[in-house]
């Protein structure tokens, strides 16, 4: 099955190498970039996760988290690049709320008719729920700090401000995985079973599964203007629901069949672990590199964007809190992500 799997990304990858060349049509572009991007996203996962079996569970729980986000990492780069600055801040908020909810949700879902009422580490889920409500509180901030300026007839730069708040933010990401891999309760997992690659291997994979979503990237960011224009997709949409999707998916059917599997720890380091990175990681980066790149990124967003990432983070709080979970409120989390979803497909 993994045989057929890395068989099907290389036709899909060499596919988008035709489609450019040929200058296919615009939805064509897209689908096979998108689809070449979920099994490129995959297997950089499967070569994270071996290299992480090679160097035991504290370094290869920080190459996990480090790398668990690298191809969406990648593909807002390019993004940025393009001076597609709305749609790589609709992606932050959507990998956030995506995580929390649609991941999440799932995985209480599934794995709750299958094995009932499943238990987690309240603690450590305690935690990641206070820092995603902090995430909230710092993408919100600058949000309100541009609004009530602009009331004043002033105000400061919003693209300092967002560097500034970057700052803290990594910090507080460096902190987070100083007390999460030094915590009894959070021991880093790696993945089950045994690494499918030697240590050479694995890392040689690594490189060129990264190499190749570069290249895919490139084709699919280069696709979202023109795919808007020619459907009228919200890019709001795109940015919010589509790239996170792409970007994730491999780690969130991980999640859901580890949730399956009842063992729902892992799940939710998983999905809520993700969200963290996106926010704290993956959000600094990004901003630092803007005015590198020519295009500075700005923490200002929608208050729909906005909206959906509180309520995102409000429900997920409170299922987190007993350290239990039920296929009923999994139903809820993908409920909330289904209506914000259609929100964001509906906006102008």
């Amino acid at each position: 099955m993994r045989r057929i799997a890395y068989g099907a990304t290389i036709i899909l990858t060499l596919g988008v190498v035709a489609v450019e060349l040929l200058h296919a049509p615009i939805l064509v572009v897209f689908a096979l970039t998108s689809l070449a991007l979920i099994g490129l996203a995959w297997v950089l996962g499967q070569a994270t996760e071996s290299l992480g079996h090679h160097l035991g569970p504290r370094a290869g729980g920080i190459l996990n988290a480090t790398f668990g986000n690298a191809a969406e990492l990648i593909i807002t780069i390019f993004a940025l690049s393009a001076g597609l600055t709305e749609v790589v801040k609709a992606s932050i908020i959507g990998s956030i709320i995506g995580n929390v909810l649609l991941v999440l949700g799932a995985s209480l879902l599934i794995g709750g008719l299958k094995n009932g009422t499943q238990s987690f580490s309240s603690t450590i889920a305690g935690i990641n729920a206070s820092m995603l409500t902090i995430v909230t509180a710092a993408l919100a901030l600058p949000t309100i700090f541009v609004a009530t300026g602009a009331q004043r007839g002033g105000g400061g730069s919003p693209t300092t401000l967002s560097i500034e708040v970057a700052v803290v933010m990594f910090v507080l990401y460096i902190l987070y995985l100083v007390y999460y891999f030094r915590s009894p309760e959070g021991a880093a997992p790696t993945g089950e079973g045994h690494a499918p690659f030697g240590r050479t291997a694995s890392f040689v994979l690594l490189l060129v599964a990264t190499a190749a979503v570069a290249f895919v990237s490139e084709a699919f960011v280069g696709a979202i203007e023109p795919l808007t224009e020619e459907f009228g997709i919200s890019a709001l949409f795109v940015g919010v629901i589509l790239v996170p999707i792409v970007g994730n998916i491999a780690e969130h059917i991980v999640g859901v069949q580890i949730a399956y599997k009842n063992n729902m720890d892992f799940s939710m380091a998983i999905s809520l672990g993700s969200s963290i990175q996106v926010a704290l990681l993956v959000t600094p980066i990004l901003v630092f590199l803007g005015p590198i790149l020519g295009h500075p990124l700005d923490l200002t967003f929608t208050l729909l964007e906005l909206g959906a990432l509180g309520a995102a983070v409000i429900t997920t709080a409170f299922v987190a809190m007993d350290g239990k979970s039920n296929w009923l409120e999994g139903a809820m989390l993908v409920g909330v992500y289904i209506i914000a979803a259609l929100a964001f497909f509906f906006s102008p």
